[in-house]
C-alpha cells in the first residue's frame, strides 16, 4: 500500500477502517458498500495503471463489471460522500487561518464522447489538447492539506447540444458555467458549510472574477488572488495596469520574502504592496492591495489582488500566495498516488463518483501523513505544474536580507506620475511622489 512503508500497519488499518466507516451509511446495500471499500483500496495500492480492471484485479475479481457497475449503475450520491470528505479532511486538519486553494486541470482524452471533452488549454499538455478540464478545491492548512470538492467543466459546445449531454448522462438542468462560476460555487459551499478557513487562494481565472472579489468581500474572507499584467488596478493616482504601477515603485517598496519551502528550498522573491482604493470603489471595508511578485534572478513579474478584512503583515499575504502552489503539487500527487485522472470513464456520472473516491483516498494518505510527519505528496512528486506560474527557485537556501515592516506596508501613489519619455528622465520637478504606510505611519518619500 502507498505510505505503508513509514506507518504502523495497525495504526494504517484503522484510520482506514475509519473513513470507511464515515461513508458506509451511505450504501444502503452490502455489496455496494463492500465493493467501495476494495475500490478505494485499489486506489491505494499504488498499481502501475488505475482503471476498474486493475482495481478489479487486486481484488481478486475475474472481471471488471462490479466496479463498473459501482461507477455507472449503482444506487449511491457522489456529492453526499464529497460533504462527507470535507468533514473527514476538517475533523483531522482544521485551521482557522487555513486558505481555500482554487484550480483547474485538464486530462488528455481521444475522441469526442467522454463527458466534456473538446480542445481547449491544458495545464497538464502545456498546449490546445482534446481534453477533459475539472476544477478543483484544496483545503490548505498548517498540518496538512487535501481535496475537498471539484467540478467538471463543461464547455458550450456541450450544454449547447442535447443530444450529446443526453448521451454522456448530464442532467438535464446542468447550464454553462465557466471555471471561476465553478470555483464560486465550491467555495461557497465550503463557507456555508462553515469550513475554517481565513483566505482564498487561486490563479489568473479567479483573480480577474469581479463576482468572486465580492462574495469575498461580503463574506469578509480574505484572498490573494493572481491577476494579469494588463490588469485594471485602482490607487490614488488613478487607475493603471499593474504593470504600469510597478515602474512608479521607490526602491524600498521591495522586501525579500520567501513564498514557502520548494523541491528545491526556500522560493524566495522580492515584494512590494501597493495600496488600493477599491474599498472606494466597492464599498467594501478592509484593506485592498496590489501585491507584486518579483524574480531574483530574471526579473520576472507576477501580480495579485488582495483583501484582507484587518490589516496582516506583508509576509501572511506573501504566505497565502505561495499556498497556491500547493494544488500544484496535489495534482501531481493525486494523479501519481490515487489515479485522480487515470480512470477511462465517459459518462457524467462516473466522473463524479470516480474523483470523489480518488479524493478520499488522497485525503487519507494527507490525514495519516499529518500524524506521522510524512508528506505524501512528494513521494512521487519531483516537481509541480509551472505552466502559468513557475516557481524559481533561489540558489541558495541561506537566510537573505530581509525588511521587517509592520503590518502590510504599502506604497500609497499620492499624485498620478506623468507619462515618461523612453530615452529621457524626466525633469526633477516632475519626480511622482509616495507614501509609505504602516496603518498608523505615514511618511512621505520622493520616489526612487
Amino acid at each position: 500500500m502507498a505510505a505503508c512503508h513509514s506507518v504502523d500497519p495497525d495504526r494504517w488499518q484503522r484510520g482506514f477502517d475509519e473513513l470507511v466507516e464515515r461513508i458506509a451509511s451511505r450504501f444502503s446495500r452490502v455489496e455496494p458498500r463492500r465493493r467501495v471499500r476494495l475500490f478505494v483500496l485499489g486506489l491505494l495500492a499504488g498499481l502501475p495503471r488505475v482503471n476498474c480492471w486493475t482495481i478489479a484485479e487486486h481484488a481478486g475479481e475475474a472481471s471488471p463489471d462490479g466496479m463498473q457497475h459501482l461507477l455507472a449503475r449503482s444506487v449511491w450520491d457522489a456529492e453526499v460522500v464529497r460533504d462527507d470528505l470535507r468533514e473527514y479532511v476538517v475533523d483531522h486538519l482544521s485551521d482557522p487561518g487555513a486558505v481555500l486553494v482554487v484550480d483547474e486541470t485538464g486530462d488528455v482524452k481521444k475522441g469526442t464522447h467522454t463527458v466534456g471533452v473538446q480542445r481547449q488549454y491544458t495545464g497538464t499538455a502545456g498546449r490546445i489538447e482534446n481534453a477533459q478540464v475539472g476544477v478543483y478545491l484544496v483545503y490548505s492548512a498548517t498540518r496538512g492539506h487535501a481535496f475537498i470538492d471539484r467540478a467538471l467543466y463543461l464547455p458550450k459546445s456541450w450544454t449547447t447540444d442535447t443530444a450529446r449531454c443526453r448521451a454522456a448522462g448530464v442532467p438535464g438542468d446542468v447550464r454553462f458555467a465557466n471555471k471561476s462560476a465553478l470555483a464560486r460555487e465550491m467555495i461557497g459551499r465550503a463557507l456555508d458549510a462553515d469550513v475554517p478557513a481565513s483566505w482564498v487562494a487561486g490563479d489568473e481565472v479567479y483573480g480577474a472574477d469581479p463576482r468572486l472579489r465580492a462574495d469575498l468581500h461580503q463574506r469578509r474572507v480574505g484572498y490573494v488572488l493572481a491577476v494579469a499584467c494588463d490588469h485594471q488596478v485602482s490607487t490614488p493616482a488613478g487607475k493603471h495596469p499593474a504593470k504600469t504601477l510597478t515602474g512608479w515603485l521607490p526602491a524600498r517598496a521591495w522586501n525579500r520574502l520567501s513564498a514557502g519551502i520548494g523541491a528545491k528550498g526556500h522560493r524566495w522573491y522580492d515584494w512590494a504592496p501597493i495600496d488600493s482604493t477599491d474599498s472606494t470603489d466597492t464599498g467594501a471595508d478592509g484593506v485592498h492591495a496590489l501585491l507584486i511578485r518579483r524574480s531574483i534572478s530574471t526579473g520576472e513579474l507576477a501580480f495579485y489582488r488582495c483583501y484582507t478584512p484587518t490589516p496582516v503583515p506583508l509576509a501572511t499575504l506573501v504566505a497565502v500566495a505561495g499556498r497556491r502552489w500547493t494544488i500544484e503539487e496535489f495534482f501531481q500527487a493525486g494523479k501519481g498516488l490515487t489515479g485522480l485522472y487515470e480512470h477511462q470513464v465517459r459518462r457524467w456520472t462516473s466522473w463524479h463518483r470516480w474523483t470523489i473516491l480518488a479524493m478520499l483516498a488522497h485525503a487519507f494518505l494527507a490525514v495519516t501523513a499529518a500524524t506521522t510527519g510524512r508528506n505524501p505528496n512528494t513521494a512521487r512528486t519531483h516537481r509541480a505544474h509551472r505552466e502559468r506560474d513557475p516557481a524559481p527557485v533561489h540558489p541558495t537556501d541561506r537566510p537573505q536580507p530581509t525588511q521587517h515592516l509592520p503590518p502590510a506596508a504599502l506604497v500609497t501613489l499620492a499624485t498620478p506620475p506623468p507619462s515618461q519619455s523612453p530615452r529621457l528622465p524626466p525633469p526633477p520637478t516632475s519626480t511622482p511622489t509616495h507614501l509609505i504606510t504602516n496603518y498608523g505611519w505615514r511618511g512621505r518619500r520622493r520616489g526612487v
